[in-house]
């Protein structure tokens, strides 16, 4: 079976490469954390949970400048098609296949608003991401407080690992984070969206430690830019 490689470049964005390359939520060049740029990055297809600035981010540049192809809900579909850029529009519940690559639409707690788009698109609704490749499963939550519904997306699921939101404020802090674990039930638990700015910063460790006392997950604890192989 060939390898599965996640990459962290900052905030929530994490690049997955599996024999194509995804790219999640690119938030990039606005991203005080992040130590490339938009232009180095050559995605297969772009997955973008939501509409806010620090989750659309650079899709469009990127998406013009490569060709690829982005999968997101149907309202942001509408509006990055508005720039000619090739989309897969879907909703919460939908599976599409792109590729050898299966992306799950989840639920999500939040809002969803086309920051960049001055109002003038419907940003639908905000959302995660179960997306397998190679046999192995990874829950992006996007933006969202926890909600029992994630027990569900165990249950149907089964993620391997889950890239989970612990900044607080905008999101889930990590205590409500480390909850979230035990219900997703997965083998590794990664902590995103949190010290990119100061209403976000956080101990990553208190999400660690809380995990330690309601999981057997294993906490990831990454650097900007650090890979993996799963």
């Amino acid at each position: 079976m060939d390898k599965v490689k996640l990459s962290w470049i900052g905030h929530s964005c994490f690049e997955i490469s599996c024999g194509k390359t995804v790219l999640i939520d690119p938030f990039i060049d606005g991203n005080p954390a992040a130590t490339v740029s938009s232009s180095e990055l050559e995605p297969d297809i772009i997955a973008v949970t939501h509409g806010h600035s620090d989750h659309l981010g650079d899709t469009v540049s990127i998406a013009q400048r490569t060709g690829c192809t982005v999968v997101c809900i149907h309202e942001i579909s509408q509006y990055l098609r508005s720039k000619g850029i090739k989309t897969i529009g879907m909703n919460i519940g939908g599976t599409v296949q792109v590729d050898d690559i299966s992306f799950t639409m989840t639920d999500a707690v939040h809002s969803s608003s086309i920051d960049e788009a001055n109002w003038g698109f419907d940003g639908g609704k905000a959302a995660g991401f179960v997306i397998t490749c190679n046999g192995i499963s990874v829950y992006h939550a996007g933006d969202t407080g926890i909600f029992k519904d994630m027990e569900l997306i165990y249950q149907l699921y089964h993620p391997d690992v889950a890239l989970l939101p612990i900044g607080g404020r905008y999101t889930m802090d990590s205590k409500d984070a480390a909850l979230a674990v035990k219900m997703l039930q997965v083998n590794m638990a990664i902590p995103m969206h949190y010290n990119t700015f100061e209403e976000v910063a956080q101990d990553p460790m208190i999400f660690a430690n809380s995990v330690k006392t309601l999981s057997k997950a294993e906490v990831l604890i990454m650097a900007v830019n650090d890979s993996m192989v799963l």
